[in-house]
């Protein structure tokens, strides 16, 4: 509290003692001087301007720490900002993990040091839930007792009994083991027939093998594979971690193992793509994939087109088409119907006629997609549109600040959505019902309060073209109420397309078309066994094995859906 600052102030008052200027009372002023009252004034001036300026200050340093916030939250969840990508995004976050350890451990080591210890709370707080080890990992049991195990006590002495144990569990590595099979074949003779000057050898033969008169077993190439299109490790990577364990493979031996296997597993990706376009309901998607054009000494934009089955398929499967281009005459030919487009580079001729794929198309409103579901000539075909597609155009506008429509469209897709993960453990009938009862009234709200809005919306704008592409799309966009089958949005293939954009960022481009072609059959077998629940280099490493001698009649049965480990005899 301020005191009066002036000594005629100390008279003031009826018992000539200082007073607080906060406790001034109006009697205390009746007997002040006009200079006590000026001073008095002056000094009340100068205190309300500190305080002004502390006001303005702490006002500062909120909005300071309010943006600090505000861009940290930008770093963390935005996946598109400029401060980061989602590669240096993820190594921020790393760092912040790091750097909290290094803290931790250098504050418990001050605390270990001071004199006396800390006092240790009455109740210490309760560590964090780890989650167990998984059970399928190899247990190495190291059992610790006690050297001698009679009684400490000196008049006593005798044996202890045991009464129980503590276990903990660390979790170990040891780097990749390479090992070598060695196979010997006996050779038997029969002496007899050698006396009658007849020779006679008997031998087990060599079984074939994926890659003939190589030192590859079909583990290792399954390895490679997985790690150059699963883990997205360069071969010079690969050959320079190889070599940590003293195992020499130059790149082009490495890039030589993956030709030949994406050779043999050719096959095997012809009747993934079957198995997928049996699907009533079939989802597609593309993206861009930079491949080498050598002739011109830069990269050209290649493309990828994904097609999958259903999201609520019990038997998921996903399939990639490496493309040169973004044109309809690709996913034309993949679906069938139409002959598939020659080879630019080769000019090989058009394949066979196959049979048209018949079904529902989820997929975005690329104009592409118009020829494949052209009811003239496909009139088996229907279209099923992608919602998280329309919201996007009014999640961009809401981003920008500029539109309280856009917020509103947003508040009602989310509770369309809310409605629709209600319903993801129903089968398709009943969740055909469940999306009449409950989420086609949402959706008739949304459609008359689009049109009620667009009258109010000026031509040419942003707001008026994202209320123009939901109702331009309305029948395909709603085309999942009539069918349980049908997913509201394609967000599942979109996650399907990640490995590859992951992938972009390691290998930087594609060396060739076949090239590509050859990581469109590895990933996709790949991801068809991660999304059935399979471990992929088991699953590969099984199939590789198999392939040699596997009959053509019979490739079915290695797809990722129908493959069952072989049972090993002890």
């Amino acid at each position: 509290m301020l005191k009066l600052p002036m000594a005629g102030l100390a008279s003031c008052g009826q018992h000539g003692r200082m007073h607080d200027v906060d406790a001034l009372q109006s009697q205390d002023l009746r007997g002040l001087t006009p200079q006590a009252l000026e001073a008095l004034a002056q000094h009340l001036l100068v205190r309300v301007q500190q305080q002004s300026r502390e006001i303005v200050w702490r006002d500062a340093k909120i909005e300071k720490i309010t943006f600090e916030l505000a861009r940290l939250k930008r770093w963390k969840f935005g996946a598109r900002t400029e401060a980061m990508d989602a590669q240096q995004r993820q190594l921020f976050l790393d760092t912040l993990v790091e750097d909290e350890a290094d803290l931790q451990a250098q504050l418990a080591e001050l605390q270990a040091r001071q004199s006396p210890p800390p006092v240790t709370p009455e109740k210490a707080p309760q560590p964090p839930r780890r989650q167990a080890l998984p059970e399928h990992l190899r247990r190495v049991e190291h059992h610790h007792e006690p050297a001698d195990t009679h009684c400490p006590a000196v008049d006593c002495g005798e044996p202890m009994t045991r009464v129980g144990e503590d276990v903990s569990e660390r979790l170990d590595i040891v780097p990749a083991e390479f090992f070598v099979h060695r196979h010997i074949r006996g050779k038997w003779v029969c002496r007899c027939c050698q006396r009658l000057g007849v020779d006679r050898l008997v031998q087990e033969p060599a079984e074939p093998q994926l890659i003939e008169r190589g030192i590859p077993a079909s583990g290792l190439v399954a390895y490679t594979l997985i790690s150059r299109f699963a883990d997205h490790v360069p071969y010079y990577r690969q050959e320079a971690i190889n070599a940590r364990s003293g195992v020499h493979t130059p790149r082009s031996t490495l890039a030589a193992w993956a030709g030949q296997a994406g050779a043999a597993l050719h096959p095997l990706y012809e009747a993934l793509k079957c198995f997928v376009l049996g699907s009533a309901v079939v989802q597609a998607d593309e993206t861009t994939v930079a491949m080498l054009d050598p002739g011109a000494g830069k990269t050209r934009k290649a493309y990828v087109w994904a097609y999958a089955r259903g999201e609520f398929d019990p038997q998921p499967g996903v399939v990639y088409d490496f493309c040169l281009g973004r044109g309809s005459k690709y996913p034309l030919a993949f679906l069938g119907g139409l002959p598939s487009p020659p080879d630019s580079q080769t000019d090989r001729p058009a394949e066979n006629r196959d049979p048209p794929w018949s079904g529902t198309l989820v997929c975005d409103r690329y104009g592409g997609y118009d020829s494949v579901l052209d009811p003239k000539v496909f009139p088996q075909r229907v279209s099923a549109a992608c919602a998280a597609h329309a919201r996007r155009k009014f999640d961009e506008l809401a981003k920008s600040g500029k539109s309280t429509l856009a917020t509103q469209a947003i508040v009602r897709f989310a509770a369309i959505y809310h409605a629709e993960k209600s319903f993801a453990g129903m089968d398709d009938p009943t969740r055909t019902q469940a999306r009449q009862r409950i989420a086609a009234p949402l959706w008739q709200e949304l459609h008359t309060w689009l049109k009620l809005e667009r009258g109010r919306v000026a031509d040419g704008g942003a707001t008026a073209n994202a209320i123009d592409y939901s109702l331009n799309h309305w029948e395909a966009l709603t085309r999942h109420l009539l069918d349980g089958a049908v997913p509201v949005d394609n967000n599942y293939l979109e996650r399907q397309i990640k490995p590859w954009a992951m992938g972009r960022k390691a290998w930087l481009f594609c060396g060739s078309e076949l090239a590509g072609q050859r990581a469109a059959v590895v990933m996709s077998l790949v991801q068809s066994a991660k999304l059935n629940g399979l471990e992929p280099w088991a699953y590969l490493r099984d199939v590789l094995d198999r392939l040699p001698t596997h009959l053509n009649s019979r490739i079915d049965d290695l797809l990722p859906h129908r493959w069952q480990p072989r049972q090993i005899p002890d």
